[in-house]
Parts: C-alpha cells; structure tokens; sequence
C-alpha cells in the first residue's frame, strides 16, 4: 500500500496561485486518507480562485498525480481557505469599508499580523505562555490531562486560562462540573472562572448537548472569537485543548498562535503511540516547541497492595518522547477522582490536590513551572 509520504510527493509542485508557493508545502492538502487502492483528500483554495473551472482543474490535476502511484479510486474535496489560512501564507484579504459596506482596500496579512487585535494575549509584548495539549487520536484522556494540569498550574499561583478547542468534542464544562453560562459585560464576554482557572468553551453556546455541523471556516471563526470577543484579563499561561489528530481546528490553532508551545498525550500502547507521532510531527512543521510527552493511563494501582498493573502495555510514552527528541514529562495511572455530588467543589474529573493523582498533576506543573523559560 501507498504511503502518505508518496502521496505528498507526488502532490508537490501545485501551487497556490496567489503567493505561488505549494499546496503541500503551506498544508494546503488536508485529511488524507489512504486505503489499499483509494484515497481521499481535502484541497484548499484560496476565494479568489473558488470558481467551478478552477476547482475542477485542480482535482483533475491530483487525480492524475495520484494516478500515476497506481491510485484509481481518489476522492478530492475542494473548501475555501478561512481568513487565517490566508493570512498565514500572506495573501492580502479584502477588508470591507467601514462607510460604504464595499471592499475599498487590501491589507497585508502576514502571518500572525495583526492578531494583537483580536486580544492583548497575541501580541508580541504579551508574556502570556500557549501550551496546545494535542493527541493522535481520541479516548487518550487528552482533555483530562489539560483540566488537571490546568487546575494544578492555578493551585500553584499561577493566573490560568483554559480554550476548550475541540470544537466538535468539547467536553471541559462538563468534566470541570461548570454549569453555569458566561454573561456580557461592556460588549465582552465574561469567561467562567473555576478552581481559579478562566474557561471558554464552544460547550457554552450549545444548548443540550446538540452536535455542531460547521464546516472548517465556520470553527476557524469561532477560536477567534475566543480571542476577539473574551476579556481574559492578566493570565500568566493558556492552554488550548485541541482536537485529536491533525485537522483544520488543530492547523488554525497553529497558525493563530505561532508561540505556542504542545504537550502531546497518548497511552502506553504502541498504536496509540504510534498515532501521536503524528500530532507531534505537524507541531514540529508548523515550528511549534513540543516540550514533552505525558503518558495517560500508564497503569492501574491495587488499592489494597500498591502493586502495579500494565493494562494497556508499557514504554509507549518513552518511545513517542524518544521519537520526537523531546521528555517524558509525567505518567499518570489509571482512575477516578475521589468526588462525591453533594461537595460544594463537585466536578467529575478533577482530582483534589491531596490525592495521590492531584499530586502527580502538581509535580507535573512544577516541572514545567521549573523549565527554563517555559512559564
């Protein structure tokens, strides 16, 4: 079977006509997706070459690529390129006019200008740290991970924001016990503050648990919203819980906060590990710091006895944290935070400070509190 190297190799040299540089090389070929004798990808344009022609010259170009590596059965989907996406790789944006409602002027649109518009936390006088927790895949206890950590980061003096990125699976509102809302004040959005960490979710917005059907642009808009439209106030650290894998939300993210620093979560099993590889390989293409590894899950503790149990095999940490030249910051065992309903502190998954897993999560915080230049 094809590889995805092969795929991307055999793209290379369709350009983007507006800046002329690569599709591959700006990631402009997303979700490949490969089988025995098909594969399916998605191909970003940029609005000014969105017309039928267009797009159909550039899926008969990849069909004719992918054939040549013997692919018969390739499926091409063609989406808009999203402000950021353009701004990224330089493309000037129409900005309409204040006045008259037209496009009356073309503004650059480097990548990361002017995102100190959209919140002081951007700008490049800011000393606010982005840590991006990412995954290969979903079920690793990524989100666990990113609540626990925040909180511990807040339990340790530090002012703690946390964006709930994953868009489509938010699940921090919930996993933190926050039922409340998020109010307006002076036209702002007011985030909910808990265990001292400030938290914005798409789960806020969504009324009994509905699913959300955006496509790419539509998430892309929200995370900016998240920026533009929240007083955050003085933070010291954010940390964005991204989706699994390596999709638009996770891409927007990078691109949007060039900073940011990632922390990637798997499991001791090889596929899992093996999965993550490649959240840790796009955080490396888009020059983003991987400062570690942390393995969830790593084993299950007898109550009784103290000893040990693999459940889910060993080493996978150590091996991923190897593989992307980077530390295995911490190993988490398997379990439930000791909370009962009736507390006033109540959240399903968040461990107490005392607790033999809080105090890994503290240990785990104070590593990275004691990382040179980190936090």
């Amino acid at each position: 079977m094809i590889t995805r190297e092969q795929c991307i190799d055999v793209l290379q040299g369709i350009k983007e006509p507006v800046s002329g540089r690569n599709l591959t090389d700006i990631q402009w070929i997303r979700d490949m997706m490969i089988k025995p004798d098909q594969v399916s990808l998605t191909a970003i344009v940029a609005p000014d070459h969105a017309s039928a022609e267009r797009r159909e010259q550039l899926i008969e170009e990849i069909k004719r690529r992918m054939n040549t590596l013997g692919v018969a059965d390739v499926h091409v989907r063609i989406r808009i390129a999203s402000e950021q996406e353009l701004s990224a790789i330089g493309i000037y944006a129409e900005r309409p006019d204040a006045n008259e409602g037209t496009s009356s002027e073309r503004t650059p649109q480097g990548h990361g200008a002017g995102l100190e518009n959209l919140s002081p936390l951007l700008a490049e006088s800011s000393n606010v740290t982005f840590i991006a927790v990412a995954s290969g895949k979903g079920g690793v206890g990524k989100s666990t991970v990113t609540v626990n950590l925040a909180v511990a980061l807040a339990r340790l003096g530090k002012k703690v924001g946390l964006i709930d990125a994953d868009i489509y699976g938010f699940s921090v509102p919930d996993m933190m016990g926050i039922e409340d809302r998020p109010v307006i004040e002076n036209e702002r959005v007011i985030p909910i503050e808990r265990f001292g960490v400030k938290v914005m979710s798409m789960g806020f917005f969504v009324e009994d648990n509905s699913p959300v059907v955006w496509r790419g642009p539509m998430l892309g808009k929200m995370l900016r919203n998240f920026f533009q439209e929240v007083e955050w106030g003085e933070l010291d650290v954010v940390l964005l819980d991204l989706p699994p894998g390596t999709g638009d939300v996770a891409l927007d993210i990078h691109q949007m906060i060039p900073q940011s620093k990632e922390i990637i979560v798997t499991t001791p099993h090889s596929t899992a590990a093996f999965v993550a590889a490649r959240a840790g390989t796009m955080a490396i293409s888009t020059k983003h710091e991987i400062v570690g590894v942390v393995e969830n899950m790593a084993y299950l503790e007898c109550g009784s006895c103290g000893e040990k149990e693999y459940v889910f095999g060993r080493g996978g940490g150590g091996r991923l944290a190897e593989a992307l030249s980077t530390r295995l910051l911490a190993q988490i065992p398997l379990g439930a935070p000791d909370n009962h309903p009736s507390e006033p502190d109540f959240s399903p998954s968040v461990y107490k400070a005392d607790s033999t897993i809080g105090g890994l999560y503290l240990e785990l915080a104070q590593s990275l509190l004691d990382h040179e230049g980190l936090i």
